[in-house]
C-alpha cells in the first residue's frame, strides 16, 4: 500500500479517538498560562490543582439522566479567583459557582449536551466541583 494511505488511516484513527474521549467528558479543552495545572475530571466530580493559573478549561458534562442535580463548589486558594460554570449546548451559562456562591441546584435533561467550564484568574491552590442527584423529600 501507499505511504499516504497509511498516514491517512492513522490520522483518521487519531481524530476518532480524540472525538470519542471529548464526547465522553474525558478529554479537556483548555487555554491556560500556569506554573502548574492539573485537571482531573471525574464521573461525579472535577478536581483542579493549580499554581499561578490564568485561563480556562472546559469538558463535556456527564449527565445521562433527566434529574435535578445539586452542585457544590469548593476552593482552597491562597491567591486569585476560580469559578465553575455549567453551560448548555449553545454554551450559554446555566449556573455559575465560586467562593461567594458555592452551591446550586438545577434540573438537567438527559438527552441534552452540557459543558463544565472553569475560569481562573491568577489562582493558586485547589478547587473542586461535585454534583449529585438531589434528594426529593417523601410526598
Amino acid at each position: 500500500m501507499e505511504i499516504w494511505l497509511y498516514s491517512a488511516i492513522a490520522i483518521l484513527v487519531f481524530c476518532m479517538a480524540a472525538h470519542r474521549l471529548y464526547a465522553r467528558g474525558i478529554a479537556v479543552s483548555k487555554s491556560v498560562a500556569a506554573v502548574l495545572f492539573v485537571f482531573r475530571p471525574g464521573k461525579n466530580a472535577d478536581r483542579v490543582t493549580l499554581n499561578s493559573c490564568t485561563g480556562w478549561g472546559r469538558h463535556r458534562g456527564r449527565f445521562r439522566e433527566s434529574r435535578i442535580y445539586e452542585f457544590t463548589f469548593t476552593a482552597r486558594l491562597s491567591s486569585g479567583h476560580a469559578e465553575a460554570v455549567l453551560l448548555d449546548r449553545a454554551k450559554q451559562p446555566l449556573l455559575t459557582l465560586d467562593s461567594q456562591n458555592p452551591a446550586g441546584t438545577i434540573k438537567l435533561e438527559g438527552g441534552n449536551r452540557y459543558y463544565l467550564h472553569w475560569n481562573f484568574a491568577n489562582a493558586s491552590g485547589t478547587c473542586g466541583l461535585r454534583w449529585e442527584c438531589a434528594r426529593v423529600p417523601n410526598a
